[in-house]
């Protein structure tokens, strides 16, 4: 117990992948008083090199399969998977609020893509805000705006109550969200005409994000994307999982976007949510 609440106040290992953290700054106190940089103090990062290294990653397009409809063009750094997935759930349900740093860092970059004017997070459900003691969401958003240079905007309310989504396939996902969110008409006004990209950490089946860009476009507003840190696979817990899936086409970063999907879009053999940056990242989900 006593070590678990070290390693979360003074994280030992990178918690994507274990390995033992490096000091930085970490020079003597002779160095430092030379330097004038006697307040210093030697620190861990928060990650390692080479989790970092995930993260440091160029925007890629985002292509559930199915698409939800209303789906914007979606970037994402890295595939939910391995030690990026780690690292997003050590900083969602293990309160590494370090980790705000690098995740906002990646989610930034990818949002840059859609070149916004503004961010808007998609809101959690107020339970989960409750059990955490924070907004991973808001946090995340607020600090990649920043690195921006733009705002970020509670643009987008919960409407109703929702179900926990973990557990659902794609579409209890989007029975669930539909007509969920929805927008203040104050709020809309002040963001009206400018560029909006609908951020989050992760994306699974797109539900979620289409449902929050459907409510801002029902005020009027500009959504020209979506944006997350990881985009991932989701197995079909019921018994869809057993029908035929169709895969995103080759090259899907420079395809049609999920909103305007081709009329005949070509299929492909099964194959693993690409890992390299610069090559789509392709979020299966269940039809």
């Amino acid at each position: 117990m006593l070590n678990a609440l070290l390693d979360l106040l003074l994280p030992r290992t990178c918690p994507g992948c274990g390995t033992p953290l490096p000091w930085r700054g970490a020079t003597s106190r002779a160095a430092r008083s030379a330097s004038g940089a006697g307040q210093a103090r030697p620190c861990r990062s928060p990650i390692c090199a080479r989790c970092a290294a995930l993260l440091a990653a160029g925007p890629t397009r985002a292509v559930p399969v199915p698409a939800p409809r209303g789906l914007p063009r979606t970037w994402a750094i890295a595939p939910y998977d391995g030690p990026v997935r780690a690292l997003v759930l050590a900083h969602k349900e293990r309160g590494r609020l370090a980790l705000s740093g690098p995740l906002a860092d990646a989610l930034a970059r990818a949002a840059s893509a859609g070149a916004p004017d503004v961010l808007v997070w998609v809101p959690s459900r107020r339970a989960a805000i409750r059990s955490r003691g924070y907004d991973h969401a808001r946090r995340l958003a607020i600090r990649a705006a920043r690195r921006l240079g733009v705002p970020a905007v509670p643009a987008v309310l919960v409407a109703r109550r929702l179900a926990d989504q973990s557990g659902l396939n794609a579409a209890d996902r989007a029975a669930n969200l539909a007509g969920a969110f929805r927008v203040d008409s104050h709020v809309a006004l002040s963001l009206a005409g400018r560029r909006i990209v609908v951020v989050d950490d992760v994306m699974t089946t797109g539900a979620t994000l289409a449902e929050a860009a459907r409510a801002l476009r029902a005020e009027g507003l500009d959504v020209v994307g979506a944006a997350v840190v990881a985009a991932g696979v989701r197995r079909d817990p019921g018994p869809t999982s057993r029908r035929r899936r169709r895969h995103a086409p080759p090259g899907a970063a420079a395809g049609s976007p999920p909103d305007d999907p081709s009329p005949h879009p070509p299929h492909r053999p099964r194959r693993p949510v690409p890992a390299l940056a610069g090559r789509a990242v392709t979020a299966r989900a269940p039809p």
